[in-house]
């Protein structure tokens, strides 16, 4: 791999220290970056010395977690704030809407309730909401770099449909002009903080019940009613999209892969009509979405392969360490072996992408953000 110029895997340790098998993993010229959970904390300071010796291992590998908010954050405790979940920033923006809802009503006039309806889109509460997003983005981003931690994947883009009990409480709204304006505010914060952001899951997992963790979701919806509506923040956010993550959501009526293995999807829809020129990342090859393809189960080699095809720029392979590993010693292997075959060629211009999310700021060390006055107002302005 002495010619390769792209390292398109996330991976995942296994503890809360690097153990020399880890090391050899993230040394791997074809590994990129790599995703931390739960289990890989114990307090601040381990979490700033699993980051630091991560980076001693490779300077450019890029350091991930889900670390959204809510139900989704990784990191709770030794003064990690515990962020809302996104649906607490849309109910604070619908509560001035929601009170003149409750109101006296002219009936039949038509014209008068839409008239109020586009009044009403931006209220005092949508403003204050928006302030919240931006302070709740720029304490994620600054409480994960003060810890070495890169890159977050959020904010979620679903739809809050009220069906998805794996999105849920993750969504903002199911208007999808509040979740692109609040999703808006929270990378402006993000931004602040130095960290570039990960919008998901593409084009739309809000509205399908299924958990594609454990099953393979299928919508069944036209092409033209999923462009209106579930997608429709992806071309509005375009000038703001660091990167995406498609779902693992089949839509026959497009496609009869998951988004994120479909080329129509990634290249033709993504790409081109919506212009998106930022990093894709797979979901969780991991995953039962990810694991059948065309009816069939498919090795992690298989999978990463198709998606790397499809139009994804890097592939994660989540939760594999544990154990022995193997899983992911054959994905690495496996990789390089498909590259030697001709079945996959490294991608110089994936490669810039996954660069660019890096950050590109030095952060402030946790003693010094504590006492810094704008986190201080930040922390003010959360719901």
């Amino acid at each position: 791999m002495s010619d390769n110029t792209h390292s398109p895997l996330i991976l995942d340790v296994a503890g809360t220290t690097l153990t020399d098998t880890d090391r050899r993993r993230l040394a791997h010229p074809l590994t990129g970056g790599v995703i931390l959970f739960a289990r890989n904390w114990q307090n601040r300071q381990q979490l700033v010395e699993l980051t630091a010796s991560i980076k001693a291992v490779r300077g450019d590998l890029l350091i991930c977690v889900d670390h959204e908010g809510g139900r989704v954050q990784r990191f709770r405790s030794d003064g990690f704030t515990h962020l809302p979940p996104m649906q607490a920033l849309g109910k604070l923006w619908q509560r001035d809407s929601t009170k003149k809802s409750k109101g006296k009503k002219k009936k039949g006039d038509k014209a008068s309730k839409k008239s109020q309806k586009r009044s009403s889109f931006l209220t005092g509460s949508a403003l204050q909401a928006s302030n919240a997003a931006t302070a709740t983005g720029y304490v994620l981003a600054s409480e994960l770099r003060a810890c070495g931690v890169d890159f977050s994947f959020t904010p979620v883009l679903d739809l809050d449909w009220g069906s998805s009990g794996v999105i849920g409480d993750r969504a903002f709204d199911r208007d999808p002009r509040i979740v692109t304006l609040l999703a808006k505010s929270l990378m402006h914060g993000l931004l602040q903080g130095g960290m570039a952001n990960c919008g998901k899951h593409f084009p739309g997992h809000g509205y399908v019940k299924a958990d594609s963790h454990t099953e393979v979701p299928v919508d069944k919806r036209s092409l033209k009613k999923i462009l209106a509506d579930d997608a429709a923040p992806y071309p509005w956010l375009r000038s703001s999209l660091s990167s995406l993550m498609p779902a693992h959501v089949i839509y026959p009526k497009v496609d009869k892969r998951p988004a994120g293995f479909s080329s129509r999807w990634l290249q033709d829809i993504l790409r081109q009509q919506m212009g998106f020129d930022g990093a894709i990342f797979s979901d969780d090859l991991s995953m039962e979405g990810a694991r059948r393809l065309d009816g069939q189960t498919v090795s992690y080699t298989d999978a990463a392969v198709a998606a790397l095809q499809a139009g994804c720029d890097l592939v994660l392979l989540c939760n594999q360490s544990v154990g022995d590993g193997a899983a992911i010693d054959e994905l690495l292997d496996g990789l390089a072996r498909a590259h030697t075959l001709g079945q996959w060629q490294p991608n110089p211009d994936s490669e810039a992408r996954r660069m660019a999310l890096l950050p590109l700021t030095p952060p402030l060390p946790w003693d010094e953000l504590m006492f810094q006055p704008a986190y201080q107002q930040a922390l003010e302005l959360l719901p």
